[in-house]
């Protein structure tokens, strides 16, 4: 059975599979990650944005897993990347002392600002881990430039149609990690039918989509798949069982159609910084 993790730039271990908690409330959040420790999973991502945080440290305190056991991610705004408290607002709202792992969400503001201050936490033990997200291009190539500290993840959007291949090659000097976002392709049912991940799922008597997670894991990503649903949260993390062949591997590659679900540009980086998160309405 291979490893449930994958080993870091700056040695520190990372969970293969975490519970996303995109596009959930404080109290969705919660319960999700209360069942996702139930299952065994071990890794959670969160972000200011998605305004539910306060939910997720809930979650973590209800399930009695030791805090020292769970990798913790999250994620700062760009609004709030000069903002000198930014770090330690995002740990109040989750009811801890330090992040396993702190992302930037986006290539927007003042994004070099907002590395700063992650460097200095992490050099204040506050991070443990640094991360980007949605990076690309020339602005990744500038945060590359004037970085200290290099990256140790970075998240975006990959899956058997497109697999980040361009952003993989500028970071692969650095050892950064990819952490797939839409791992499943955003729930396109064409994707997940492939005929290639219909057939393995019948030989090794798993679904569809638990083919497409294992195939991330010996891809090298890191997964974040999301659910309300305990079942599928669940099934989402059995995937320790079986291996992929090389041929079977090279099979899905074939499959590949650079088809992405969410195209990056520079007028939804110009709204993203200037969109003011309402950290109040978070229950």
């Amino acid at each position: 059975m291979a490893e449930k993790t994958f080993k870091l730039n700056n040695g520190i271990s990372i969970p293969v599979v975490g519970i996303g908690t995109f596009q959930m409330s404080a109290d969705q959040a919660q319960q999700a990650v209360i069942d996702a420790l139930a299952a065994g999973y071990r890794l959670i991502d969160t972000a200011n944005a998605y305004l539910n945080e306060t939910g997720v440290g809930r979650g973590i305190k209800a399930a009695g897993v030791r805090r020292e056991d769970l990798f913790l991610s999250s994620k700062l705004w760009p609004t709030v990347y000069t903002q000198a408290s930014a770090v330690d607002d995002t740990l109040q709202r989750l009811g801890t002392d330090y992040v396993d792992l702190m992302f930037l969400h986006q290539p927007a503001g003042d994004f070099l600002a907002g590395y700063r201050q992650l460097e200095q936490a992490y050099r204040d033990g506050k991070v443990k881990a640094i991360g980007i997200s949605n990076f690309q291009g020339e602005k990744l190539q500038q945060l590359l430039d004037h970085a200290e500290i290099k990256p140790q993840v970075i998240q975006a959007e990959a899956h058997p149609y497109f697999t980040e291949d361009e952003v993989r090659q500028t970071l692969a000097p650095f050892g950064t990690q990819l952490m797939a976002w839409f791992p499943l392709g955003h729930g396109d049912k064409q994707l997940i039918n492939e005929p290639i991940f219909t057939e393995l799922a019948t030989k090794y008597r798993k679904s569809n989509a638990q083919i497409i997670l294992r195939w991330h894991m010996q891809m090298g990503f890191i997964t974040i798949p999301g659910s309300t649903n305990p079942v599928h949260i669940q099934a989402n993390h059995d995937i320790f069982d079986f291996e992929l062949t090389n041929e079977e591997m090279q099979k899905i590659a074939d499959a590949k159609k650079n088809i992405r679900y969410y195209t990056p540009s520079e007028a939804n980086e110009e709204r993203y910084a200037t969109m003011q998160l309402d950290f109040a309405s978070e229950k």
